[in-house]
């Protein structure tokens, strides 16, 4: 195709009817004061939205403008063209035809992005119109760093050498050298795990070769394989960036470091075991630039949203939050916090660790190794006078009953309790040897939670459920199961192949009521299982979990894998 002509975008909006003289007048002042490009401007201003100036252009150069939401985007061809230059100029390789390469540009009339475009990729081009937000999500994707780790972890293994060597001490004199590979290869990971939103890095030796693995949206990922020579080097270098002891490598050890990524701070809370082949290093990340969720956000249905806004804003009881590790407890604690945080009201946390910083909280950490234990630091809580009380996790019966205790005379308690679901945890606390007086009286609400993967939108289609999944939609939808849509994704480019794109939480709620609470202190355990099932009727994981299937928004298979296979 011929070369692009250059464009006055503002001039082109005002024709096409998207933009006012007096809109362009202001942006055009705002330009001459900032020097940010006009079309970023239009968008901030909330003048035409991105898609809105693509379109434009596209039909003003009568090329095509295409969403990458939804486009059937290959790796390999994008990979054609360097990521420098892919950034550089926005721009992305979609289809290779007869006529040329297809190139999605987000500025099409961009004339030295076209000719070097042309250069580098040595082709005839034809370009086509695309946002540049999509582009960059695009490219965030489709680059993948593995090579680059497997070539950082080739040249670590080659200043190794093949002699055994003690690493604590060269590792301990080059702390600061940061071209050293080792350091290299660390910080590569952890820049693509924090792209690939990883929440989870997995180091772990095997007989013949060093596995790095990548828990992307609760599953793990093969990121790459290295020789098993330099899995001493990286541990050790890990274990000086968080303080461990280099010398100690038949125990577990648990520490925490930070580091700066893409100008925001990673928290990274590292746990080592030993293991057959070596130690095995895991490190949780926890991005502190990270905005935290309302409760509005959280995906809670709108019934158990409004009992639990109740609940959490009286002046005293106890509300817990329960599930599996890794379920986002802790997400739904501090979006409770944020809500009820004010100047009027004193809030502490006992932690371990404090995962999120939120301003005006009195967030303690506890540190077993000196006595700082959850119920030392709870019990020296209470006396500095709080209106609510933070435990990060009912451990123990003491703990439980000093949380008990704080709620019964005046505090409000958040905490969290690893129980399988909302049902079973006034059971739990029973069983950790909490007195049944206790949990009746000061228990107000149990919400327990799961994640389940959501369906990616660039590939979503219709569905059709197994017979084993119509069997289980059944026991909710009873005859209305033939006449529901469902959805699935196959897999495409944009979520590497799974068909899942994020996760969302699904909830139940156990709300004790005073026939609940009557069965609690029945000494017949059955009484209190009918009283609570009665309750939750509507409230359970299995019924929300079915909501987000009926919504198109996660797939039955995990609607099954994460509700409760035993309900009635």
């Amino acid at each position: 195709m011929a070369r692009p002509e250059k464009i006055r975008l503002g001039d082109l909006l005002i024709q096409q009817g998207l933009l006012t003289d007096e809109q362009l007048k202001l942006s055009l002042d705002e330009q001459k004061r900032s020097g940010r490009k006009l079309g970023r401007i239009f968008v901030d201003g909330g003048y035409v939205t991105e898609e809105g100036i693509s379109k434009a252009l596209a039909r003003q150069l009568q090329i095509p403008f295409i969403d990458l939401r939804t486009y059937p985007l290959k790796a390999e061809l994008i990979q054609k063209l360097p990521e420098a230059q892919a950034r550089r100029f926005r721009a992305i390789v979609l289809e290779d035809r007869a006529t040329g390469l297809l190139i999605g540009l987000s500025d099409p009339t961009d004339l030295a992005a076209y000719d070097e475009l042309a250069r580098i990729l040595r082709r005839d081009i034809e370009l086509a119109a695309v946002t540049e937000t999509q582009v960059l999500a695009t490219i965030d994707r489709t680059y993948r760093r593995t090579e680059e780790i497997a070539g950082l972890a080739k040249e670590l293994t080659s200043e190794l050498g093949d002699m055994p060597v003690e690493f604590g001490e060269i590792l301990g004199l080059s702390t600061g050298q940061e071209d050293a590979p080792v350091v290299k290869l660390l910080q590569t990971v952890f820049e693509e795990a924090l792209r690939l939103r990883a929440s989870d890095v997995h180091i772990e030796p095997q007989e013949k070769s060093l596995r790095i693995r990548f828990r992307i949206d609760g599953l793990l990922h093969v990121q790459t394989e290295a020789d098993y020579k330099i899995a001493t080097a990286v541990a050790l270098r890990l274990k000086l960036m968080s303080g461990l002891d280099i010398s100690e490598k038949r125990l577990p050890q648990d520490g925490r470091f930070v580091i700066q990524l893409r100008n925001s701070p990673v928290d990274v809370r590292i746990s080592t075991m030993p293991t057959q082949f070596g130690e095995s290093v895991v490190m949780r990340l926890l991005n502190q630039n990270t905005g935290l969720l309302s409760l509005d956000r959280l995906n809670i249905p709108p019934r158990i949203l409004e009992r639990l806004h109740q609940a959490v804003h009286r002046p005293s009881g106890m509300v817990l939050v329960t599930g599996p590790t890794g379920s986002g407890k802790t997400t739904t604690l501090y979006a409770v916090l944020n809500e009820l945080n004010s100047t009027e009201k004193k809030i502490i946390t006992v932690e371990d660790p404090v995962e999120y910083r939120l301003p005006g909280l009195n967030q303690v950490q506890v540190h077993e190794k000196i006595e700082l234990s959850f119920s030392r630091v709870l019990r020296t809580a209470l006396r500095q006078d709080p209106d609510i009380v933070l435990v990060g996790e009912m451990r123990d019966q003491e703990t439980a009953e000093i949380g008990m205790r704080a709620a019964m005379t005046g505090h409000m308690v958040l905490s969290t309790l690893h129980t399988n679901d909302a049902l079973t945890t006034p059971i739990r606390l029973l069983d950790m040897g909490v007195p049944r007086y206790m949990v009746a009286l000061s228990l107000q609400l149990v919400l327990a939670q799961r994640l389940v993967r959501v369906i990616c939108e660039s590939c979503a289609q219709p569905y059709q459920p197994t017979p084993s999944e119509r069997e289980w939609l059944r026991s909710e939808l009873h005859d209305r199961v033939d006449a529901q849509r469902y959805s699935h994704g196959p897999g495409c480019s944009h979520c590497n192949g799974t068909g899942y794109q994020g996760r969302t939480g699904v909830y139940e709620m156990l709300e004790m009521t005073n026939e609940v609470v009557q069965s609690a202190n029945n000494d017949d355990p059955n009484a209190f299982v009918q009283a609570a099932k009665k309750q939750m009727a509507g409230n359970t994981l299995r019924r929300d979990a079915v909501r987000l299937v009926l919504a198109g928004r996660t797939t039955v298979d995990e609607a099954m894998r994460i509700s409760n296979q035993y309900e009635d």
